[in-house]
């Protein structure tokens, strides 16, 4: 005998789907597309759910520009990711990508790359001699690889692990031979 409250979760009416609704964004902020996921799974009527959405939009509740500039700017101050990892994340969270790009040109408009990446490795690496560290070809290809995965582009990284080792140009076509098989 199956245990009562398991199975199937129960379709929600209208109204009990706009207080899930408000709910979910009280604990966090979605994009429409995140939203309406979640949404669809839980309506009785699917219809609801086109209805629902909009009603958020007119009240601001949901706005995926709003969304992106703040997901983004967040992730610039917390994190210092670079533009193409928040980039990816926003497009993950089911961003347009157009919306995605215009709030991640505006949030980065003003910040040097260069700079981020120097953050990102003493962050990353704090008491540690980069140089001594960066001097070992697998460190330093390991570093490569954190700083594309955070984000950065292959010239700014490269760029500035050249600071700490000469064989930092080797690294770009090293990731081009790597792609090409």
């Amino acid at each position: 005998m199956a245990a009562e409250g398991f199975g199937k979760p129960r379709k929600l009416d209208a109204e009990a789907l706009w207080e899930n609704a408000l709910r979910l964004l009280g604990s966090r902020a979605f994009s429409v597309a995140e939203l309406r996921e979640k949404l669809r799974k839980k309506a009785a009527d699917p219809a609801d759910v086109a209805r629902i959405i909009d009603r958020l939009k007119s009240y601001g509740y949901l706005d995926d520009r709003a969304y992106a500039e703040n997901y983004a700017g967040a992730r610039l101050e917390a994190r210092g990711h670079g533009k193409l990892r928040v980039l990816r994340e926003l497009r993950g969270r089911r961003v347009a990508a157009g919306v995605a790009r215009a709030a991640v040109e505006k949030v980065y408009g003003g910040t040097d790359e260069t700079e981020l990446i120097e953050a990102y490795l003493r962050r990353k690496y704090r008491n540690v001699p980069l140089a001594e560290h960066l001097g070992d070809p697998r460190r330093l290809a390991a570093a490569y690889r954190n700083l594309r995965y955070a984000g950065f582009s292959a010239a700014g990284a490269i760029r500035v692990l050249e600071r700490y080792s000469p064989d930092a140009g080797a690294l770009e076509a090293a990731e081009e031979d790597e792609e090409r098989d």
